[in-house]
């Protein structure tokens, strides 16, 4: 097979694996978006007391993330060494552990729920909406997260139509069963918790039935393989949980440095990152469909094959997110006057427009090589990619940039930090290639 047919079958292959993840990411950040315009009809204190979930849910997401990415890595690997059967029990054990350690959490959650939210600030008007709330939501954060293991052994075996048609059906689920639950049942806050839960158990039953028609799972864990592969799992998983972890910190660091120049300040900031999610969408179906055909490829010992496939994935993402830098670039003005109608944050907000999205591309390229260094089996790489990304290169400039130009000189900051963290990561990534390559022999003795 000729080089231009290998990289025009992986490009195809990556492409249908890609295109259901952006449909189901889109739809998740769209049902969440809709989910608080349902609750804000409640009053301050219900939304203030969803407000304080959000830390909470970041870490729940951070480890089902990171035991996600294990999944990929070492699911897709086993497939492409063609250990169907290691493959499977890799499948159920994940469910098994990652069932049990985030329910340990919600449960030291759920304990700690007071002394938490104190910690935040929450007002005694806010403590018997959260104490209410906080049940049904904890319960719904386990079930999406057994729903999330099942969409990682989908993607480990290659399948995103899966993943990616039940985010949008449970999405929909959800968006019909909000009003009913809060308003006509009169269930108020924890109604929507309760939404979640349904929509969430249905998916769960759709997806782990198939998954046990096509035999991707098995629950006959011998223990000393168990133990080995729960060492494996742990291995990739622990680094991983942490670079999850890593951009809730950086978002609250980068949060106080922009209140440092006001209320309207904060505002175009928050407004401008909820962009940044909607316009990083292909990136992040990309981070969800690469890493299991690295993997496979990997697994079946085709290095050359792994390289053309991140290449083309970095070219697709420096040319598409600069096209819809482009789109808010030209659309800034129309754009920032839609979204607010406070004159001061809307030219706040359009500053921000002008720099920070022509850095997407770069960002994408740097969130790629965390995914990719994850399914190569090389989580600390991923891991030190994640940190420098955020506190060599980005949180440095957006403070230097401050120092130097007040607001506008902080967005400019945002950008060339992303620029730098894209290039940075590139790099590591390259390096960690030379890593994996095999030992060459020397030279043979007469």
């Amino acid at each position: 097979m000729s080089v231009q047919t290998q990289s025009s079958s992986l490009g195809r292959t990556l492409y249908q694996m890609t295109w259901p993840m952006i449909f189901g990411v889109f739809s998740l950040m769209s049902y969440q978006l809709v989910d608080a315009a349902y609750i804000g009809q409640l009053g301050v204190d219900p939304l203030a007391a969803f407000g304080f979930t959000l830390p909470m849910q970041q870490l729940i997401i951070g480890f089902q993330v990171g035991i996600g990415i294990a999944t990929t890595a070492l699911i897709s690997r086993a497939r492409g060494a063609g250990e169907r059967e290691r493959a499977q029990r890799l499948g159920g054990l994940v469910v098994l552990s990652g069932a049990g350690l985030i329910l340990l959490l919600a449960l030291l959650i759920w304990r700690l729920q007071v002394p938490l939210v104190s910690a935040m600030g929450a007002g005694d008007a806010v403590l018997p909406q959260i104490a209410r709330y906080w049940g049904p939501w904890l319960l719904s954060a386990w079930i999406g997260a057994m729903l999330y293991f099942g969409y990682s052994v989908c993607r480990s075996h290659e399948d995103t139509r899966l993943p990616g048609l039940m985010m949008v059906v449970t999405s929909l689920i959800n968006l019909l069963l909000d009003p009913i639950f809060i308003f006509v049942f009169e269930w108020g806050l924890p109604g929507a918790a309760w939404a979640t839960s349904a929509s969430f158990g249905i998916g769960a039953l759709v997806v782990y039935r198939r998954l046990w028609a096509r035999g991707w799972l098995a629950f006959d864990l011998a223990p000393q393989p168990a133990l080995a592969a729960m060492r494996q799992l742990s291995g990739i998983a622990g680094p991983a949980m942490i670079s999850q972890l890593m951009p809730a910190l950086s978002a609250l660091l980068a949060t106080t440095l922009v209140a440092r120049f006001g209320d309207e300040a904060v505002a175009a900031w928050g407004v401008g990152a909820r962009l940044e999610f909607f316009s990083i969408v292909a990136v992040l179906a990309l981070t969800m469909s690469l890493p299991p055909l690295v993997g496979r490829l990997m697994g079946e010992g085709r290095r050359e094959q792994v390289q053309e496939l991140v290449w083309l994935a970095v070219r697709f993402v420096l040319l598409w997110q600069l096209a819809v830098a482009l789109l808010w670039l030209f659309g800034s003005g129309l754009l920032s006057g839609l979204l607010t109608g406070d004159a001061l944050v809307a030219d706040t907000l359009q500053a921000y427009l002008w720099r920070v999205p022509l850095s997407y591309g770069p960002l994408g390229v740097c969130m790629i090589m965390v995914s990719v260094c994850n399914a190569l089996g090389l989580p600390m790489r991923a891991l030190g990619i994640a940190v420098s990304r955020l506190f060599v290169c980005y949180l440095p400039a957006l403070w230097l940039g401050a120092r130097l130009a007040g607001l506008d000189g902080l967005f400019t900051g945002a950008l060339l930090g992303n620029v730098a963290a894209g290039a940075l990561a590139w790099l590591l990534y390259r390096r960690a290639l030379r890593v994996l390559e095999p030992p060459q022999p020397g030279p043979t003795s007469a």
